[in-house]
């Protein structure tokens, strides 16, 4: 079987039936055809319809009890990419968005609580006391350090 260099191999061909430098061909094609952009829609998309029926929304979970730890990933994994893909998304954006909505609302009526030591505690600077404003004497103020300029001093 003989195909033009650079061209993907057509549709109805086996992948069995092709040679390893077709192959390599073929997948080179694709890499240079597929976008990243294209690469993170499909992953959201996975991780919603995984976390969906891990939390047992699809009805699909084979009797398996929830699991609300990979609900828990699938969500923060799908609030991570979604703002680096609204652009790409499109019009597509809502129907995502009311997807995880749909996810994090089972995840909250599950009474599940995050476990690990990162979900103990609150992300640094979160629910810290603000710090002190610095006095204009004092040797650690940015005035006194030479850090800050001030007309006139």
């Amino acid at each position: 079987m003989s195909s033009e260099p650079g061209a993907p191999p057509p549709p109805d061909i086996d992948p069995d039936d092709l040679s390893e430098e077709e192959l390599r061909v073929a997948y080179e094609a694709e890499l240079a055809r597929i976008r990243v952009d294209d690469v993170l829609i499909q992953t959201v998309v996975s991780l919603l319809n995984l976390g969906a029926r891990r939390a047992g929304l699809t009805g699909e979970a084979g009797g398996e009890p929830p699991d609300w730890p990979q609900v828990r990933m699938a969500i923060e994994a799908t609030r991570a990419l979604l703002p680096l893909l609204e652009t790409a998304l499109g019009p597509d954006a809502k129907q995502v968005r009311d997807a995880l909505s749909q996810l994090q609302l089972a995840y909250a009526r599950s009474g599940a609580k995050p476990d690990g030591p990162a979900a103990a505690a609150p992300p640094p600077g979160v629910g810290d006391p603000p710090p002190a404003p610095p006095k204009p004497g004092d040797p650690d103020s940015a005035v006194s350090s030479g850090r800050l300029w001030v007309p006139g001093q």
